[in-house]
């Protein structure tokens, strides 16, 4: 099997990769026997690796290592493109190291026996769920003043924008129409 991360291929034997969805959801049945659950989502996808590495390729540990520490731009953990069988399957095309790195020593053979989480990164139930419009906010008031008195601001349509702002407004208008 192969697993392959922004082109650099993971080198260990007996490579086998578990994929898991977790499917998040709570019991609504109180203090019945009811069987009823209120789905709460899908979380991001894992692949749990296992494999082993001789002592003798301890450079491909070192490379193992250097990827798991990779950062992008802010310190944030970098996103890695993904080659690997179980990971096409699952429809993982990203992931992101997480939950760490072991290795511990084989007590019988001069190896490292090692294990390690990715993450799957920007999922496609991430991407629905981005692009989801937002429900709409219900506004309440009283009879009266607002907070804020008569004279909140020059037009009494609230705090004035600055040209970029008017500018984005008039777009969001546009595209979700005038409130």
């Amino acid at each position: 099997m192969t697993l392959l991360l922004d082109g650099e291929q993971i080198i260990g034997h007996r490579l086998k990769v578990t994929a898991n969805l977790k499917i998040d959801s709570d019991d609504m049945s109180g203090q019945t026997s009811s069987t009823d659950k209120s789905h709460k989502g899908f979380k991001p996808k894992t692949l749990t690796v296992a494999m082993m590495i001789r002592y003798k390729d301890s450079a491909h540990l070192r490379t193992l290592m250097r990827l798991a520490e990779g950062t992008a731009g802010g310190g944030q953990l970098r996103t890695y493109r993904i080659v690997n069988d179980t990971a096409e399957a699952f429809g993982i095309r990203q992931v992101q190291f997480s939950d760490g790195v072991s290795a511990r020593e084989d007590d019988t053979l001069s190896q490292w026996i090692i294990q390690f989480t990715l993450s799957e990164k920007l999922s496609n139930p991430e991407k629905v769920e981005s692009r989801r419009a937002a429900s709409g906010v219900n506004t309440q008031s009283a009879p009266g003043d607002g907070v804020a008195g008569a004279g909140a601001g020059e037009s009494g349509n609230g705090p004035e924008l600055t040209g970029f702002e008017a500018v984005l407004k008039k777009v969001d208008n546009y595209l979700g129409g005038a409130s």
